[in-house]
């Protein structure tokens, strides 16, 4: 269970250029992965053997020109609350500000660790400028340019240095199903409906201010891990805030999962903050069940689910090959077709074919439908293999790889999945050039 930075700060102090900089070690990993610019906002940064998330709340202000202090209240609120540290950004070019100390304000009172960060410290001088920051009572500025990279080294050594110690579960091995969404969609229901009183094996999982619950379920002949958001409470003062919170509050969740259950108000249909999560789903490459809740309030006639299923099909793009349940917890309607499709999900996560299978198969498919020439040049696989990692992966080992275009990618992943059951699963696929 990776810890959670959040980096506030009012606008224009260069929060994402620093978000930017302590993420940019895995951009060469996810650019391969179509969709991955829509999470802009979150990612992942590594140093010293530590592995850790970034959340870069100014992605999230709206109308950030002409910013109302509401509103990175409101932000800085809901970063306190979620995050185990928070890295507090200001501009010495600007110098101190009302608004900064403001958000220093609400800082110094928060009980969580806060690393005060004085960017565009560009040249010695501005290393004295930095000093006023002193005023916020919140320790020794931590002196950096984030364009240069100047100072975030011994940023980064500090921070890590701070970090929650991992917590080793002693459940640790057995499936995990998050059940992730936003409030009000029914989590709390189907939890409570699934694990009754009779719930085999409550466990609170310690180092972390999140009440987040994983709770054993042994019916049925299953054997996993539960892992709760529901209880995750508001606070009346972040009010409706949106793809944030969404987002921030399911980070934690999605990555300690193996399957998330995804549920959606089937009265909203699926909005921009549920697409948000389930593309954080797609980039933490989890395995997702879509439920659709409350159906028994939707007004249908023969047809109406298969054109729902056809509108959120469209939304997902391209990765659409995901099981869609349609429950109404409240009745008890298809609650448990929810967990089958959950198990299902993970299995196909796990599925590993033989190489030898995968040639037979793939070799004459791209013989008989080969990639396009390209400059009168011919495009020759020749061999595929699955990659030794925790979900499906395959490498393509070709002549020309460069060649290879987003179309005839998804064309194979297709036949992939026509012939495979990777159904809830996201799927890679790499090009390599064939060593002579």
């Amino acid at each position: 269970m990776s810890s959670i930075i959040a980096i506030v700060g009012r606008p224009n102090v260069g929060k994402s250029t620093l978000f930017n900089r302590l993420t940019e070690s895995r951009k060469a990993i996810v650019d391969e992965q179509a969709g991955v610019t829509r999470d802009r906002h979150y990612g992942h940064a590594e140093w010293s053997g530590k592995r850790f998330s970034v959340i870069d709340t100014g992605g999230y202000v709206k109308g950030s020109d002409d910013i109302f202090e509401e509103e990175i209240r409101k932000q800085v609120d809901i970063a306190i609350e979620e995050a185990d540290i928070v890295l507090f950004v200001v501009d010495v070019e600007t110098g101190v500000t009302d608004l900064d100390d403001s958000v220093a304000s609400i800082l110094r009172k928060c009980g969580k660790k806060v690393f005060l960060v004085a960017n565009k410290v560009d040249n010695p001088q501005r290393i004295n400028e930095a000093a006023e920051f002193y005023s916020f009572g919140l320790g020794e500025p931590f002196c950096i340019s984030s364009i240069s990279g100047s100072g975030t080294g011994e940023l980064l050594d500090a921070l890590v240095e701070a970090l929650p110690k991992e917590f080793v579960d002693e459940t640790e091995g057995l499936p995990r199903f998050a059940v992730v969404g936003q409030p009000n969609v029914g989590k709390s229901s189907l939890l409570n409906m699934l694990t009754g009183v009779e719930r085999s094996i409550v466990t609170p999982m310690a180092g972390t201010t999140r009440d987040t619950i994983h709770q054993r379920y042994t019916k049925f002949g299953h054997d996993f891990l539960l892992v709760d958001t529901a209880g995750l409470r508001r606070k009346a003062k972040v009010k409706e805030d949106l793809e944030f919170y969404s987002v921030l509050r399911s980070v934690r969740a999605i990555e300690d999962a193996d399957v998330c259950i995804l549920m959606i108000d089937a009265e909203k249909g699926l909005s921009a903050q549920d697409l948000a999560i389930f593309h954080l789903i797609d980039k933490n490459r989890k395995g997702v069940v879509l439920v659709i809740n409350k159906w028994d309030l939707v007004e249908k006639d023969h047809k109406s689910m298969d054109k729902y299923i056809d509108e959120i099909k469209s939304k997902l793009a391209p990765f659409t090959d995901i099981p869609i349940v349609f429950t109404s917890v409240l009745t008890k309607q298809r609650v448990f077709k929810v967990l089958e499709e959950a198990v299902r999900v993970y299995e196909n996560r796990k599925r590993r074919i033989k190489t030898s299978e995968l040639n037979d198969f793939l070799l004459p498919l791209m013989e008989n439908n080969p990639p396009p020439a390209i400059k009168g040049k011919y495009i020759k696989v020749k061999y595929v293999t699955q990659l030794p990692t925790e979900t499906p992966q395959f490498a393509f080992f070709c002549n020309l790889p460069q060649y290879i275009n987003d179309s005839y990618r998804r064309f194979l992943e297709n036949k992939l999945r026509e012939r495979y059951d990777f159904s809830g699963v996201p799927v890679s696929l790499f090009f390599r050039a064939k060593s002579k």
